[in-house]
């Protein structure tokens, strides 16, 4: 046998009639998977019901916040005991939450018109629907909305289909007469449990937008996922990965609903929590749908509130500070928050998150992204071989800590060796 001379056998012909073979597959893959849209994701949303919202709220919040911080933990190392986390990770964190809770203590408010609202007469949901979206278009005008807003209407199962259509319909209206949508406006959409309430949610935008003159495709949604069905179909396939393929490219996040489905599935009151197994694998499912697809996926509430006593509020944010935590390690960034005084462990545990190993990340950057000869480095700390999935991951790290306010724009050029136009490049790499 003689050798190949190193002469391809693969002519035009064969590599053209390979490509035309795999070319529906290529297109279908950039359509349903077009990666991360690259902007920031919150790391929770604030549920108010819609009768106690008012302009004030954002800031009562965050001095709630400061209130309880004061009285139940008002020094880095009170705080730090709480929590479980050594007094130099918090006293490092310390002056950034202060300023978060007073700067910017909500990054995603949703207005409540469902189960935090309840079931009321016409007339009152009415009054009170236009009344929080005028509320709403205030605070925008003035400049000191939340980077991201929005309501929660009612279910689209049939009871409650129309109610919820017309108070979502009101809302607009009111923002609408008064200054416009707001800039990362986004609606929740609850208890899905079918395909069918996706598209008709489609059609219900592309309808409010015709009919009030505003841009197509503006009105975006997020899939409450909180039955057993929205997470397996009858046939045994995974129902969520179709709701957001369903959506026509409006869906942005696909967010937990932790009481509602460990409900479902016969978890008794007492063991219905944030890291529950079923919840947890409902997360993992969430996940896999979602990856690739643009939509973020958000955990969550822990219904246990720090209020009463110091010894019971102690308890609420050691639980909720490790929570927090745990959601981070598993990659879902986002979650849900109830009480003003839960924006203490939030922050902190958000904030130690990104701070912690931060020096690390950027030593593993520098190396990934200085000039060599071969496609992975290792770094000088660890010996971790880096090559572009993880310096993706590597990069969403430090561009996270920037926009919560974790990590200054201006650390991150002395900590990685690059702006953060270059990290964005590099967050976003997509297969292929």
């Amino acid at each position: 046998m003689t050798g190949s001379d190193h002469t391809t056998r693969l002519d035009a012909d064969a590599l053209n009639e390979l490509d035309a073979l795999v070319a529906p597959a290529d297109e279908r893959m950039a359509r349903l998977y077009p990666g991360d849209r690259g902007h920031r994701q919150p790391v929770h949303t604030v549920y108010v019901p819609a009768d106690q919202f008012t302009v004030a709220l954002p800031a009562e919040w965050g001095g709630a916040a400061r209130d309880a911080l004061d009285e139940f933990a008002p020094t880095a190392a009170d705080l730090a005991k709480v929590i479980e986390a050594t007094p130099e990770a918090v006293e490092e964190i310390w002056p950034l939450l202060l300023d978060k809770l007073d700067r910017e203590p909500i990054e995603d408010l949703r207005i409540d018109l469902e189960d935090g609202y309840g079931s009321r007469p016409d007339d009152t949901e009415d009054r009170d629907a236009v009344a929080a979206g005028q509320a709403l278009a205030e605070l925008t005008v003035a400049g000191e909305g939340p980077p991201y807003s929005g309501i929660r209407f009612k279910a689209f199962e049939a009871a409650s289909r129309r109610r919820g259509l017309r108070t979502l319909d009101l809302v607009i209206g009111a923002l609408f007469d008064h200054g416009g949508i707001p800039e990362g406006w986004v609606v929740t959409l609850p208890k899905v449990t079918s395909v069918e309430q996706v598209s008709a949610m489609v059609q219900a935008c592309n309808r409010l937008e015709r009919g009030y003159g505003l841009t197509a495709g503006l009105l975006r949604f997020e899939i409450q996922v909180e039955t057993a069905q929205s997470i397996l179909d009858c046939d045994g396939t995974a129902l969520v990965a179709k709701l957001v393929h369903a959506s026509d490219g409006r869906c942005s996040g696909l967010h937990f609903g932790t009481y509602d489905y460990t409900a479902a599935l016969g978890v008794s009151a007492a063991y219905q929590a944030m890291d529950h197994p079923a919840a947890e694998h409902a997360k993992q499912v969430m996940a896999l749908a979602a990856a690739g697809t643009g939509v973020r996926v958000s955990d969550g509430s822990s219904n246990i509130l720090p209020v009463g006593s110091a010894a019971a509020v102690h308890r609420a944010w050691a639980l909720h500070a490790r929570l927090v935590r745990r959601s981070l390690e598993c990659g879902w960034y986002q979650g849900w928050d109830l009480h003003p005084a839960q924006l203490v462990t939030r922050y902190a545990a958000t904030f130690a998150f990104f701070r912690q190993g931060l020096d690390d990340v950027g030593r593993r950057l520098s190396a990934y992204l200085a000039p060599a000869s071969v496609d992975a480095t290792t770094d000088d700390s660890g010996g971790a071989l880096d090559e572009p999935a993880t310096a993706q991951a590597l990069a969403n790290f430090v561009r996270r800590g920037v926009h919560c306010g974790a990590v200054a724009a201006d650390e991150v050029e002395p900590l990685t060796g690059a702006d953060l136009a270059t990290l964005d490049t590099l967050a976003a790499r997509r297969m292929g």
